[in-house]
């Protein structure tokens, strides 16, 4: 909050809890326009199979790949991963052992495989029958990426000037500089 305060130019504590909520709604934007957590949470993510084949195996005529054995975390970066969770055929929650499984988060998005040799365990056909918890994030502000907060402070000091859908100006019609949403550019997960 210091930074942003800094940044508006506000020396008075009146519009603190109007800042903090600026910042809030920016930073949720920054995740979703480039698919990261700034700040570090917990997420879980829940699946209904685990990905590849099925049951029955590789189908005839497709070959088995990493990639499309890996599950794809949908929030970068990633610290850890907490646990793999699935209902097995008898409908009870296991944990997978951790040893069971390699995270791989130098690449984004993250993914997790089974180790060699070992395949994702049988888990009851069912929707949200695999659950995958994770932490994923910068760590606190002073880690986030200085792109990131820069665009975080604009768009504060956007929101903190024209607190209204609508901003009318005598002068002319507002133009935006059209670098600034570039800022986050470097930062996107790219999935596709």
């Amino acid at each position: 909050m210091l930074e942003a305060k800094l940044h508006l130019r506000v020396d008075f504590a009146d519009d603190d809890a109007l800042i903090t909520a600026l910042i809030s709604a920016a930073r949720q934007a920054a995740e979703t326009l480039t698919g990261r957590q700034i700040i570090t949470a917990r997420w879980k993510m829940v699946l209904d199979s685990f990905p590849g084949p099925s049951l029955m195996g590789v189908p005839n005529g497709e070959v088995f790949s990493l990639p499309g054995h890996a599950i794809l975390l949908p929030k970068c970066p990633v610290q850890s991963v907490v646990s793999i969770g699935y209902l097995d055929m008898a409908s009870v929650l296991q944990t997978m052992p951790a040893t069971d499984y390699t995270v791989e988060s130098a690449c984004e998005p993250a993914r997790i495989t089974p180790v060699f040799g070992r395949i994702w365990p049988i888990c009851l056909p069912q929707i949200g029958a695999v659950s995958v918890t994770f932490d994923a994030g910068y760590g606190d502000a002073a880690s986030v990426p200085e792109g990131i907060k820069i665009w975080i402070k604009l768009r504060v000091g956007s929101l903190y000037a024209h607190r209204e859908e609508v901003a009318l100006i005598n002068r002319g019609k507002i133009e935006p500089l059209p670098f600034i949403d570039g800022l986050l550019d470097p930062f996107k997960v790219v999935t596709a």
